[in-house]
């Protein structure tokens, strides 16, 4: 069995920043970041959005603004981001109010995905520089928390210290962990919406503002917009109910050509209440059932056909008005109306019609549709100690899967918090 002082169980920006953190405090600690996948995961690998404005990405059952500032400026300190210009969103801003809607004002960076994946190379080479090992394409089966051990699908492993921050990919893996550690958690929300994928000419905001964040009444908002060279992209889930897609959206860098596309989420929060309280089985289902009028892929619509109560098909794809290719290819063409539940297609719809009174051209009919996409973060653990993300002796939990964050930078940050509470039980 081999021993480490640390196990970080993700390599996210939760899991790195940790890392980076104890490894500041104590050189020679010896520390393992174990990752099922071949390469290193998380939010930096997909878009790499960063947002450094409170309250964005910051769960405000674990944060107050002081703290969230507090973490906030180590992780621009760190990462040292390029913040980009913010143009014109005073237009926008007077059309939303009058509407009752919000337009939040954020300090963003933007690297792209082809950023995002020599950040993380730049990261991880400095972090083994550092004498960390991190072990890719290796599985935790199990954490006996107890025993302070660790099994993978290679080996055993102890430590003194071990921080589970899996994202939100790993978000049935760390209710697992939770429910064998007799650590109680909650799991009653969940974000269901769609992808909407247009012109950029038809969504001049972004040459603005790059990802901006509306909120409208019934608690939707826009989330993770996309542009200059933008793609829809599948994102897999597998557990023991089987497989099933979401969508989601990613950009290159401004060094890349630009494909003319531009793409947002646009979500709707649900809290559960009895007798169905999982959000994380209601997202199941939710995918399951748009596999299923899918064959096996996503969905998709142009808002032409959905205003016309009609299916999408491939012949809806064609014309002088359908005058774009979908990014996603493999989505299938069809009618959301047969697979959104009518409360949540509802108030997205309502919510895209004010979108296109603050931004016209929105709901072009050419606009197309995808669904589903679904973001599953909502776990909210007992803690024993909340201000450092302690669960037991020993064990932390942080980053998006855990519910403490909600993207990049925030989940940076509470991978710093529990690095400093997990520095005080060690005596680093």
């Amino acid at each position: 069995m081999k021993t480490y002082d640390v196990i970080i169980i993700g390599t996210g920006p939760a899991g790195l920043a940790a890392a980076f953190s104890l490894l500041q405090k104590k050189p020679a600690l010896k520390l393992a970041l174990i990752d099922k996948n071949r390469y290193s995961s998380g939010g930096l690998r997909n878009d790499c959005k960063m947002n450094f404005s409170w309250p964005v990405g910051f769960p405000e059952h674990d944060w107050n603004k002081d703290r969230a500032e507090y973490y906030l400026s180590m992780v621009e300190d760190f990462l040292k981001p390029d913040i980009m210009e913010r143009r014109s969103v005073s237009l926008y801003s007077q059309r939303a109010e009058r509407l009752g809607v919000r337009l939040l004002d954020i300090r963003q960076s933007h690297l792209g995905t082809d950023g995002g994946l020599a950040l993380i190379k730049n990261l991880t080479a400095r972090l083994e520089a550092l004498g960390a090992d991190i072990c890719l394409g290796e599985t935790v089966t199990s954490i006996k928390a107890e025993k302070n051990t660790v099994l993978t699908n290679q080996k055993e492993l102890s430590y003194k210290g071990c921080l589970v921050a899996p994202g939100r990919a790993g978000f049935g893996f760390l209710q697992d962990v939770m429910r064998k550690n007799g650590i109680g958690y909650i799991d009653n929300v969940v974000d269901i919406g769609i992808r909407v994928e247009l012109k950029e000419e038809r969504y001049p905001i972004v040459k603005d503002y790059y990802d901006p964040k509306f909120l409208f009444p019934n608690k939707v908002r826009t989330f993770c917009t996309n542009s200059r060279s933008a793609q829809v992209v599948k994102e897999k889930y597998e557990d023991e109910a089987g497989l099933w897609y979401s969508v989601n959206g990613h950009a290159w860098s401004n060094g890349r050509q630009a494909n003319g596309l531009a793409n947002f989420a646009m979500l709707k929060t649900i809290a559960l209440t009895e007798p169905l309280a999982s959000g994380q089985a209601y997202a199941r289902a939710i995918g399951s059932q748009a596999m299923l009028l899918g064959g096996g892929q996503p969905m998709m619509q142009r808002v032409g056909d959905f205003r016309l109560g009609k299916r999408s098909s491939k012949n809806s794809f064609n014309g002088d008005l359908y005058d774009f290719e979908p990014s996603l290819a493999s989505a299938m063409p069809g009618d959301l109306g047969l697979a959104v539940p009518s409360k949540i297609m509802r108030d997205i719809w309502a919510a895209l019609k004010w979108l296109d009174t603050i931004v016209p051209g929105v709901l072009h009919p050419s606009t197309v549709l995808y669904y589903p996409e679904i973001k599953t973060y909502a776990n909210r653990p007992v803690f024993a100690d909340a201000s450092c993300f302690r669960a037991m002796p020993g064990l932390y939990l942080a980053g998006d899967g855990a519910g403490t964050s909600r993207g990049i930078s925030a989940a940076w940050a509470s991978g710093l918090r529990a690095a400093d509470g997990m520095a005080a039980e060690l005596g680093l």
